[in-house]
């Protein structure tokens, strides 16, 4: 294959993509810009009504039993609105929040609180991680004190015990509110031979379309004991995101984003790293290679 064909599309290299829904299309994408797929289907999407956790916080923020409310992600906002409407009207589920101090971990959740046309009182600062969120708490202690407070923490993806345990730490009583959307699919097997390949660098390049799919992989990778072989794989292979809250997402677990396309749509995604696979995965793993041989 010729050079100009080389930086034009993937050249044979081995390309993750863990999509699900579109795991048949996903997969003739990477085919028709020359790439070898590797096909893992992440995730299955579940009722609403299985969202217990959600519902039972509804019905007791209906009953006036909190006395603050934490929301620490866009996504997780709109969904667990989703599943409140599912015990009460929206109108019902706003008002009961318009009672209560509403928190915001940062932009992405002040524009989902926005909508419901809710202001929060405490925003945490960039970088907007969970020590700029208590450090804007203390802050604010005399308008939001949390000693003795029932305080409601939404919470999307993993449990964030580092910021649990500040809001203990200054006396709050943390009931938390997972909100979940998607599970595992109910065959697993794909994603273990996932994870089994990365850790053996059996994977060129991983395309990322949803922030879910970082989660449920790691996850598999923690059952199988081999969660630090998989992040320390992706910095030698070429990682594409969607857009930035996938990055975002991807850059909480260490993971850092060597693309992100134009427009935030599957078909630019392929074809933009395709175009860049050559160039930019040489340069990585050369700086790998570099760091790893400085170290030694």
């Amino acid at each position: 294959m010729d050079s100009r064909a080389r930086s034009t599309n993937f050249a044979g290299l081995r390309v993750l993509s863990l999509e699900s829904r579109r795991a048949t299309e996903m997969a003739k994408l990477i085919e028709t810009y020359g790439g070898i797929p590797i096909v893992a289907p992440s995730m299955r999407e579940i009722p609403l009504e299985t969202n217990t956790e959600a519902q039972a916080f509804t019905r007791k923020l209906l009953n006036n039993e909190f006395d603050a409310a934490i929301f620490l992600t866009g996504v997780g906002t709109r969904a667990l609105t989703r599943v409140a409407e599912t015990v009460c009207s929206r109108e019902d589920f706003v008002n009961a929040l318009k009672k209560i101090p509403v928190v915001a971990r940062g932009p992405k959740p002040v524009a989902a609180l926005k909508e419901l046309g809710l202001a929060p009182l405490v925003t945490a600062p960039e970088p907007n991680t969970w020590r700029e969120l208590l450090s804007a708490l203390d802050q604010n202690r005399s308008t939001l004190p949390l000693q003795s407070k029932r305080v409601a923490l939404q919470e999307y993806g993993a449990p964030n015990l580092e910021l649990i345990g500040g809001l203990a730490e200054r006396g709050a009583m943390v009931t938390q509110v997972p909100v979940y959307e998607w599970a595992l699919p109910e065959d697993v097997q794909p994603l273990r031979e996932a994870v089994s390949a990365l850790a053996t660098g059996k994977v060129d390049i991983a395309l990322f379309t949803t922030s879910i799919q970082i989660i449920h992989l790691l996850k598999i990778a923690r059952e199988m004991g081999k969660e630090k072989e998989t992040v320390a794989a992706f910095s030698k292979i070429l990682l594409g995101s969607i857009g930035p809250v996938t990055s975002e997402e991807l850059r909480a677990f260490g993971i850092a984003v060597d693309l992100e396309p134009s427009h935030p749509k599957m078909g630019f995604l392929v074809n933009e790293v395709a175009q860049r696979s050559a160039d930019l995965l040489a340069k990585k793993r050369t700086a790998a290679d570099t760091s790893a041989a400085a170290s030694n």
